[in-house]
């Protein structure tokens, strides 16, 4: 191992197959930069560059990595020369170039302009790629049975994560019989996910599905990165977007209930979530705490949202009294709820194209001819695995769903993954005991649709056709409202 004045630092004698490379962490590294050392190696049969030295050159930021062919005279033949690719693109799988001279002694040209120079090129090709303050992820998934949902749930992350402020750089989908037990993915599958992301400076890992404590370790420790599974990654979205005091402590309290079983790994692989993606939110600082302070922390949090919900209760019932019939818009995320009640009201709550755009429930009158009124309320999108501490924490929020006189189920007409987006929230439905309630499905942004497919998803779904973005189909839609509520509550009268 030679450093740039050519001083050799180590000296490492090999096996028949492999070297082993001490650590190297106090030698200069970092972004844009190369370790300040290049490794300069035989191999037993003469053969040039391995994939193993070229992921050693990769995974530990070399300079450049040389094989020299030992002749049987003992002089040097050939060197091969591996180096960092500097413009690899987003389609490159391999971020090395490799180069052979054919005679040693030939090779003539000035090492410290040639290692000057592609520092230089690292840096510039990192700025044209990324985002400003935004952290650079990976997205990984893992496949055992359909490869097209599969892939679909992989989209649906990469959405994720731009909805927290990520920019995803690559996605990596292993099909394996089950999930690896140490890594979720196979060791070989993770060391290319380790060489991608030197590639393209990227810092968090995302796994599509939810890790556990021993695999979360593994994964960090193994390749010293931030790792966030989708549970994480929906937390830390809902942690940025609640307002209200209600949702802050909601959040803080899905964070607390996920966190504690891995209180024993946070010295190692949760301290990487210092800041940014996965370690922000409302209880961020008193998260960092041992199992007997979190418990009596839940406790607190738990009774404080039982007042909340108490609170909410009453205004559910003072609104009942008054005879206001309450009307839920539920549906998948970013299915265009929001946007629905913006029209149906003339309100102007945010509506985003982004995932979770809404958490906080928000209500309003809406008045109907005669001087009828309805309270209608917009809540939080569901989601393919909607992690279970969330749902426990936010139900008093989705009691507005369970006590609501109709829904309004909102699909997104557009959406290639409609009758996945369906089951999740029907199953959602259910598991809140609001199954039973009068539902009126509204198939939602039409005008993204071919009009030749309207007659079919109407008829597939039963649905109204509507675009919450144009107005088109909605006088139907309230006129179906009126009808529905106002005979309903017409009928309990005579009774």
């Amino acid at each position: 191992m030679v450093d740039r004045r050519g001083r050799i630092t180590h000296v490492i004698v090999g096996d028949a197959h492999q070297l082993f490379i001490p650590d190297l962490k106090r030698h200069r590294a970092g972004e844009g930069r190369l370790r300040g050392l290049r490794l300069l190696h035989t191999h037993l049969r003469g053969e040039g560059l391995s994939e193993d030295d070229l992921t050693d050159l990769a995974l530990l930021r070399l300079d450049a990595i040389v094989a020299v062919q030992a002749l049987p005279n003992g002089l040097p033949g050939f060197a091969e020369v591996g180096s960092i690719r500097p413009n690899a693109t987003h389609e490159d799988r391999e971020p090395w170039t490799v180069e052979r001279h054919k005679l040693f002694h030939h090779w003539e040209e000035n090492f410290l302009e040639f290692v000057s120079e592609l520092e230089t090129q690292l840096t510039t090709a990192k700025a044209s790629r990324r985002i400003p303050g935004a952290e650079a992820a990976i997205v990984i998934g893992v496949s055992t049975g359909n490869h097209i949902e599969a892939e679909a749930s992989l989209d649906e992350l990469e959405r994720l994560a731009d909805t927290a402020g990520l920019q995803v750089m690559d996605r990596f989908l292993q099909h394996r019989r089950r999930p690896d037990g140490k890594y979720i993915i196979g060791k070989g599958k993770l060391q290319q996910v380790l060489v991608r992301a030197m590639q393209l400076d990227a810092e968090v890992l995302i796994f599509d599905s939810e890790l556990m404590p021993s695999q979360l370790r593994n994964i960090a420790t193994d390749t010293d990165l931030k790792v966030v599974d989708r549970t994480q990654l929906i937390l830390d979205i809902f942690s940025q977007r609640a307002k209200t005091r209600e949702g802050k402590l909601q959040v803080e309290l899905a964070q607390l209930r996920y966190r504690k079983p891995r209180l024993a790994i946070m010295p190692t692989a949760m301290s990487r979530l210092t800041g940014g993606i996965g370690g922000r939110g409302p209880g961020e600082t008193k998260l960092e705490i041992n199992k007997r302070r979190a418990d009596e922390r839940q406790t607190r949090l738990e009774k404080q949202l039982r007042k909340l919900s108490k609170d909410r209760s009453l205004r559910r019932s003072r609104r009942r009294r008054v005879g206001l019939p309450q009307v839920a818009i539920v549906g998948y995320t970013n299915a265009g709820k929001s946007t629905l009640l913006n029209r149906m009201t003339h309100s102007k709550v945010d509506a985003e194209d982004k995932l979770f755009a809404t958490l906080d429930p928000t209500s309003r009158r809406m008045r109907f001819p005669e001087a009828r009124e309805v309270i209608l309320t917009d809540t939080v999108g569901f989601i393919r695995e909607l992690p279970k501490d969330l749902v426990h924490a936010f139900r008093s929020t989705l009691e507005e769903v369970s006590e609501a006189d109709l829904l309004l189920h909102v699909l997104d007409g557009s959406s290639p993954n409609l009758e996945t987006h369906v089951a999740e929230v029907c199953d959602t439905i259910e598991a809140l005991g609001a199954d039973d309630t009068p539902t009126i499905t509204v198939m939602n942004k039409i005008d993204a649709v071919d009009p030749q497919l309207w007659t079919a998803l109407k008829e597939r779904y039963e649905a109204m056709l509507i675009s919450a973005h144009t107005g088109e189909g909605l006088k139907e839609l309230l006129v179906q409202v009126e009808r529905h509520l106002f005979r309903e509550q017409a009928q309990a009268t005579v009774k």
